[in-house]
């Protein structure tokens, strides 16, 4: 990172770029990274913000995009090492997440496998049918499909005698 940009922050940004070290990462959980994914965010907000906010201004008093583009360099500056910064965090956020997702994943399969609750117990001849989530299929329509295509229809029609004035 340019050393003149990381003298320009405040102690606070500076103290913020430093939490995402990688060493620093490295002790922080899934919620602890989040926060700091959002404060990252926060910052990196103001300072687009106020680049945009000061570049549209300088463009009516230099007399073009081109001229007043070199007027407010340290924003642009600070928007893009907070983007750098915020881009970091995301990825040991990404990481947290796939590591907790992993973990619940092998802990419910171990309590599945604990409980024996991957064979299903047999139904008794004679017995209730198991349920399903399906609804039988009915052997006479009562005009549905009918009444679709119908509707359908009318309505081509009236967009057609929309179309032809």
């Amino acid at each position: 990172m340019n050393q003149g940009l990381l003298n320009s922050l405040t102690d606070a940004e500076r103290m913020l770029v430093a939490e995402t070290e990688r060493d620093a990462l490295k002790g922080l959980d899934e919620d602890e990274l989040l926060d700091l994914h959002q404060r990252i965010r926060r910052v990196r907000t103001k300072y687009v913000k106020n680049y945009r906010r000061g570049a549209s201004a300088a463009v009516a008093q230099a007399g073009g995009r081109g001229k007043s583009y070199p007027r407010n360099q340290r924003d642009r500056d600070k928007a893009e090492l907070f983007e750098s910064v915020l881009a970091r965090v995301s990825r040991a956020v990404a990481t947290a997440a796939k590591r907790a997702s992993m973990d619940l994943r092998s802990e419910r399969i171990a309590a599945a496998r604990s409980t024996g609750g991957g064979v299903a117990a047999p139904v008794p001849v004679g017995g209730p049918a198991p349920q399903t989530s399906r609804r039988p299929r009915a052997t006479k329509t009562t005009g549905g499909l009918k009444k679709d295509a119908s509707s359908q229809a009318a309505g081509a029609r009236r967009q057609a005698k929309r179309d032809a004035r």
